[in-house]
């Protein structure tokens, strides 16, 4: 797994924390990001909604693929389930 160039403000409780048990963390907060941001999971978290066939995709397959696609859709929405 290799270290993602992403901005994090972390706050602490402690106040008092060695680097190397900030940096523990850190890599842990990074870890659980990589798992949920993954595609699969995103496409799992949400639907499809398509307003010019009035339809609810709710398949991985569709969701993926209208991501990957380069194009924008008019009127094709990505709804979260949470």
């Amino acid at each position: 797994m290799h270290k993602a160039n992403r901005d994090l403000l972390v706050m602490l409780k402690q106040e008092l924390m060695t680097p190397q048990s900030v940096e523990i963390e850190l890599n842990k907060l990074h870890e659980l990001l990589y798992k949920t941001e993954r595609l699969d999971c995103f496409a799992a978290a949400h639907e499809l909604i398509d307003l010019n066939k009035y339809k609810i995709h709710n398949h991985r397959f569709e969701i993926k693929k209208l991501i990957r696609s380069k194009k924008e859709h008019p009127f094709v929405f990505l709804s979260n389930l949470n």
